[in-house]
């Protein structure tokens, strides 16, 4: 009986081997053009059309992720808030603004993701000393400060076959003590604050802090709660700031290697000059 069972068990591990060799799946592009996502996937939003004659009373809209200027007037939309809901460009009349399949979204600072025209600036890399320190790799401890999960599941994402984010030499370690910084994902609930301020700290300098989504920027949809912070507090300096709710795999690929200067475009085009 044994025996058979280890045959058994022997064929299985072979069967999967096979079938895997396969697949023959190629990791997915980084271009913008070749990325191959699908139609219904909504990426980078752009103002459209921009409403000369829109008023406000300084109220929210929808998720507070879009919202107006009093002067000049136009639209203005804040990647931080906003969760990609069809909902939240609904609100403009004659369709101002939508959605685009660009994936390309991290900013290196939180007012780089405020937008009127649909341009922003990317981030860029580290400078060259911390560079020369990190070498061409990057290892992280993921905090879940109070998350749904979807982050996470996203970022697990990145170490399977299509996106493998290992052959960038970036990867998750289990300790802050391996790591060169933290990726923190969730809306930061009171209860984490502490826990997430202690494995910031236990991280050797220098330290790299990557915000994950709409929660940690901001708060995301539960940023009106009691229970959250409603984002990284400013105890915690972050040096990457990654939309979405929760972001593409390519999203989150695409911010760490322009952190690392593998990519030097600097910003997105306007629909101008799209």
């Amino acid at each position: 009986m044994a025996l058979s069972l280890k045959v058994v068990a022997e064929t299985s591990v072979f069967d999967y081997l096979r079938a895997r060799f396969g697949h023959r799946f190629a990791p997915a592009s980084l271009a913008p053009n070749d990325s191959g996502l699908p139609h219904r996937f909504r990426g980078r939003p752009v103002i459209a059309q921009p409403q000369a004659d829109v008023t406000t009373d300084g109220g929210t809209i929808v998720s507070e992720a879009l919202s107006h200027r009093r002067r000049p007037n136009l639209p203005i939309i804040d990647l931080g808030r906003s969760v990609f809901a069809p909902e939240e460009t609904q609100q403009f009349e004659r369709e101002a603004a939508s959605f685009t399949q660009d994936y390309r979204m991290a900013t290196s600072s939180r007012s780089a993701l405020l937008t009127s025209d649909g341009e922003i600036e990317l981030a860029h890399a580290l400078d060259r000393k911390m560079r020369g320190l990190l070498g061409r790799s990057l290892r992280f401890r993921l905090v879940a400060a109070g998350s749904c999960g979807g982050c996470e599941a996203e970022l697990a994402a990145l170490s399977n076959v299509v996106f493998d984010i290992g052959r960038f030499g970036i990867q998750f370690v289990a300790s802050p003590r391996h790591a060169d910084g933290i990726v923190i994902a969730g809306a930061i609930s009171v209860n984490m604050r502490e826990a997430l301020e202690k494995t910031y700290e236990a991280v050797p300098d220098p330290r790299i802090v990557v915000a994950v989504g709409a929660c940690a920027i901001s708060g995301g949809v539960f940023a009106e709660s009691e229970a959250v912070l409603g984002g990284v507090p400013p105890s915690i300096p972050v040096d990457l700031w990654i939309p979405g709710c929760p972001p593409h795999p390519l999203t989150v690929l695409d911010g760490l290697l322009r952190l690392l200067g593998r990519l030097e475009d600097s910003s997105t085009p306007s629909p101008n000059r799209a």
